[in-house]
């Protein structure tokens, strides 16, 4: 079973380990330590018990933006990353938000079709934004009207 919560700054040393283990150029911890505080709405993923994921989202205003989304390989094809989705979509709506915002890798297809099935929709392309093992990559920039 999966539970949802808050992600708090003293998770962040067991969350930036996930980070490092997923993403193929992490952020590094100070970039991790900077994403929280009041402006933003971090949620935390617990799979029996452990921490399998988190999603980190800044709010301004009636706008926000998923910086990023994470799921521990060991916990991955288990539909966390949608719940972290979707109960992040729902408290954003409780706040008033009414639209959040994406940019994902155009190589990650995966990712893509999550976004797709919960209903994001493709806005526009930024060209080489992502460095890449090959150079540059270019991002998605998706959006859900909430």
């Amino acid at each position: 079973m999966t539970i949802i919560s808050e992600l708090l700054p003293d998770d962040w040393q067991p969350a930036f380990a996930i980070e490092t283990q997923c993403h193929s150029h992490p952020w590094s911890e100070a970039t991790f330590q900077a994403n929280q505080g009041e402006r933003f709405l971090n949620l935390r993923a617990d799979y029996e018990g452990k921490l399998a994921g988190f999603a980190i989202c800044q709010v301004v205003l009636d706008e926000a933006s998923l910086f990023n989304v994470a799921v521990a390989p060991a916990f991955q094809r288990r539909g966390i990353a949608r719940q972290l989705i979707t109960s992040l979509s729902d408290k954003l709506v409780e706040r008033d938000v009414m639209m959040l915002w994406l940019e994902v890798r155009a190589s990650n297809l995966a990712a893509i079709g999550l976004y797709e099935s919960l209903d994001f929709n493709e806005v526009s392309r930024r060209p080489n934004y992502y460095p890449c093992a090959t150079g540059r990559e270019d991002a998605l920039i998706m959006a859900l009207t909430l």
